[in-house]
């Protein structure tokens, strides 16, 4: 987790085959899964968001992409696996 943003930046172009210019934000997590680093361009800039846990540890979610809800969850220490959603009425728009 020594990696700055531009180290970060050249992880997500050479080995994950993304664009970080795309808006999209990339997460990290340390082996000892107590630390992660967020990614993200802002159109005029990267962001960098760091957070060490004092106790504790991340889950390293079993998917490549997250929903906010998720990400919240994966910040706050919720487990992903335990999470039930109820069933939410959802409108699906047509184009034609």
């Amino acid at each position: 987790m020594r990696k700055g943003m531009y180290s970060l930046c050249g992880l997500v172009n050479n080995e994950l085959k993304k664009d970080p210019l795309s808006g999209d934000l990339f997460i990290f997590i340390s082996r000892r899964k107590n630390q992660l680093k967020m990614l993200h361009w802002q159109g005029d800039g990267f962001a960098l968001f760091c957070k060490r846990l004092e106790k504790g540890t991340y889950e390293v979610p079993a998917s490549d992409s997250l929903t906010g809800e998720q990400l919240l969850f994966l910040l706050q220490g919720v487990m992903l696996g335990s999470v039930k959603k109820r069933k939410r009425y959802s409108h699906k728009i047509v184009s034609k």
